[in-house]
């Protein structure tokens, strides 16, 4: 007997949902905008890469982040990037990053600046 994955619950995001009320998050999110995919002038989180950044109360931080194609030259090594970006800020415990590939990234999660600047718009 095979059992199938669950699918999804209609109406559940794709993407969890940041905790953007946390005092820790627009620091994190600056973090973010430090590191850059190095065959693109923008950073990851204006190009939509960072998909969730996840803050405890106890001020451990988890991002879920992917790259613009699996087979990414730097994907080894961008969440290490990231991680050395965020684990700097002042007040936070701990740093994870998690790679996936659920849901595809696309040109759609850019930032308008991120396509104003690749010229998009």
């Amino acid at each position: 007997m095979t059992v199938e994955p669950a699918a999804p619950v209609e109406g559940t995001p794709l993407i969890k949902p940041s905790t953007t009320g946390h005092p820790l998050y627009e620091s994190v999110v600056e973090a973010c905008r430090t590191v850059y995919d190095p065959e693109i002038p923008v950073n990851i989180f204006d190009l939509g890469l960072i998909y969730t950044i996840d803050i405890s109360p106890e001020n451990e931080v988890r991002i879920v982040m992917t790259l613009t194609a699996p087979g990414c030259p730097v994907a080894g090594e961008m969440p290490g990037w990231v991680a050395d970006a965020v684990e700097p800020i002042d007040g936070v415990k701990q740093v994870d990053v998690e790679m996936t590939f659920e849901p595809q990234w696309g040109m759609d999660m850019m930032s308008d600046e991120a396509r104003l600047e690749l010229g998009f718009m």
